[in-house]
């Protein structure tokens, strides 16, 4: 595995320990915001990571080398190359392209959760996973597929909202994923805080959530966990407004024949527009507290402190 995988020492330490490691993706500093901003994001979503008391661990593939925990240099480069057409964005299927070609590749959603996995991570936060486009059911994110089949734990604010979130939570029910709302009893939808579709269960705090995982980890199953987590109140859209920005972009999107991997990066820029920007605080808000949350779950399951069938 070291032939094609580098971690970095800390971080290996830490996994040798058992400590608390997330990892998080790339994409967000390569394929989501302009530079110097993404480099800022990517930084605070690390800083987010230890204020939960964990070691972040952000993934990506530089020069064909897959590598867990970028240094500051290498969050530096790649955010300088943000909207280069030279950064391959990395799902499952594209690692093996980027590491033959020698290429640089932004991890998304999917292609983290398969390196945090090979890696033996079993955290992994993010802002919000890909899903069903709405208007094209056949549409589906990878995300969905790899939370399917790999066990690791990804925290979120549910789906990103500019999709079609009830089709979403049906395909992550057939793909087996446990959806777990953290405090809340309705998926969250991204910019606002509840799209009122069921969680199958609400867990309160980081040490239920690693009981959780724990069971899982015991019955070895090959499917993940998605906890979901509220946006923060302050920074919480209101609902309407969230829909009628994702719907008018959607709209807007089919009518410039936009799809398949280009039309994410587009939705989610419109959205900006049309909301003044609310939407870019509120993203940027929703993702420091999942790499916090997350940090603060990855602490809980290193100290095992509940067993199975604690209260």
């Amino acid at each position: 595995m070291d032939e094609f995988l580098t971690i970095s020492p800390l971080i290996k330490q830490a996994l040798a320990d058992g400590g608390p490691v997330v990892a998080l993706e790339s994409t967000v500093i390569t394929h989501g915001l302009p530079y110097p901003q993404n480099v800022e994001t990517a930084l605070a979503m690390e800083a987010a990571v230890r204020e939960g008391g964990a070691i972040p661990a952000t993934i990506a593939v530089l020069r064909g080398q897959i590598t867990v925990g970028l240094s500051l240099d290498d969050i530096e480069r790649l955010g300088r190359l943000a909207g280069a057409t030279t950064v391959r964005k990395c799902s499952r299927r594209d690692l093996a392209i980027a590491m033959a070609r020698g290429e640089d590749g932004a991890t998304t959603v999917a292609g983290t959760v398969v390196v945090a996995h090979m890696a033996g991570i079993e955290l992994f936060a993010t802002g919000g996973i890909g899903g069903v486009h709405r208007g094209h059911p056949f549409d589906i994110s990878a995300d969905l597929r790899e939370l399917g089949q790999t066990p690791v734990t990804v925290v979120s604010s549910g789906a990103k909202s500019i999709l079609d979130l009830p089709a979403t939570r049906e395909v992550l029910e057939t793909e087996g994923v446990t959806v777990v709302g953290y405090g809340v009893d309705k998926v969250p939808a991204f910019f606002a805080r509840s799209s009122g579709l069921p969680v199958d269960v609400q867990l309160d705090t980081p040490e239920a959530v690693a009981t959780l995982i724990r069971a899982r980890q015991q019955l070895g199953l090959a499917s993940g966990t998605l906890v979901t987590v509220p946006i923060p109140e302050e920074f919480s859209m209101d609902p309407e407004e969230a829909e009628a920005a994702a719907a008018q972009a959607a709209r807007e999107a089919d009518e410039a024949g936009i799809h398949g991997p280009a039309s994410t990066p587009w939705l989610l820029a419109r959205v900006v527009e049309l909301t003044d920007g609310r939407s870019m605080l509120a993203n940027t808000a929703l993702l420091r507290n999942n790499g916090r949350v997350a940090g603060e779950i990855a602490v809980a399951l290193s100290k095992g402190k509940e067993g199975i069938g604690a209260d």
